[in-house]
């Protein structure tokens, strides 16, 4: 089942659709470090953005911010329409059911099904038992599961034990219980860093694919250079806490890229 296009307000004249995400001043600190140092930018609906950087510039510390994960030191960030340091507990949860996430780890429950795994996706908007497995979901529910599971290759592994897919499979199956949210954001924390090379372009085009098919904004931290010049339309890349990089992937090259690197490491 397709999640739900994001609507742009596309508006008239000089104007332009409202960034799906706009970030000003966003900081982080931790004890006796700085790792986020006043970031600005934003985000337009309908795209897929790269986020790149040596370890340690704040990629991941970026998106827990985002959605509060983490709580920002200071800085302005707005999501979806929401000012998201302003909103309450019930309106986070809310707020965060609309931001789907995919980690570097599954996070799935190894002893269940493929198919019970993707039902949790549905706990964003609905609670209680028939949340929890396929034997308790509604037919609705199961149904629209089968179809996230289609929409990843998986529909045939519903019934397997996710402790019994490959790597890859398992994080298709975190994809799809992710599309049960009917999410209007995505964010991913490198999700072909524990994948090999073919698995890893494999999930790579499936994200991309969503944005393009369904209108959905993504924000993915890459760590390959292929990818991110294959995967994604803009580039954002961190070095210091800071955005030293902000260009469309047209302008982008694997020297361009490998130079950025080079200069964050050596900074």
């Amino acid at each position: 089942m397709n999640a739900p296009v994001l609507p742009a307000r596309t508006l008239t004249g000089s104007a332009i659709a409202e960034p799906v995400l706009a970030v000003a001043g966003l900081t982080k600190d931790f004890p006796g470090r700085k790792v986020l140092q006043g970031l600005d930018f934003a985000l337009a609906p309908g795209q897929a953005t790269a986020l790149i950087g040596a370890n340690g510039s704040g990629k991941s510390t970026l998106l827990r911010c985002l959605v509060r994960l983490i709580e920002p030191t200071s800085g302005q960030i707005r999501m979806l329409g929401r000012e998201v340091p302003a909103l309450s507990p019930r309106a986070l949860r809310q707020f965060r059911a609309e931001v789907g996430i995919v980690w570097q780890r599954h996070n799935l429950v190894p002893r269940l099904s493929a198919l019970s795994n993707v039902i949790h996706g549905v706990q964003a908007r609905m609670s209680g038992p028939r949340a929890w497995a396929q034997s308790l979901a509604p037919a609705p529910v199961r149904d629209e599961a089968m179809a996230c599971l289609a929409r990843v290759g998986l529909a045939d592994r519903a019934l397997v034990r996710v402790d019994s897919l490959s790597g890859g499979q398992q994080q298709r199956v975190a994809i799809a219980r992710m599309l049960m949210q009917r999410p209007a954001f995505i964010l991913a924390d490198e999700p072909d860093a524990s994948l090999d090379p073919q698995t890893g372009e494999e999930v790579m085009s499936l994200l991309l694919n969503l944005v393009r098919d369904d209108g959905l904004s993504l924000l993915v931290i890459s760590h390959r250079l292929e990818h991110t010049l294959r995967f994604s339309d803009r580039i954002l890349g961190l070095a210091d806490g800071r955005i030293a990089l902000d260009q469309p992937t047209s302008r982008a090259t694997p020297s361009s890229l490998r130079h950025f690197f080079d200069h964050a490491e050596a900074a």
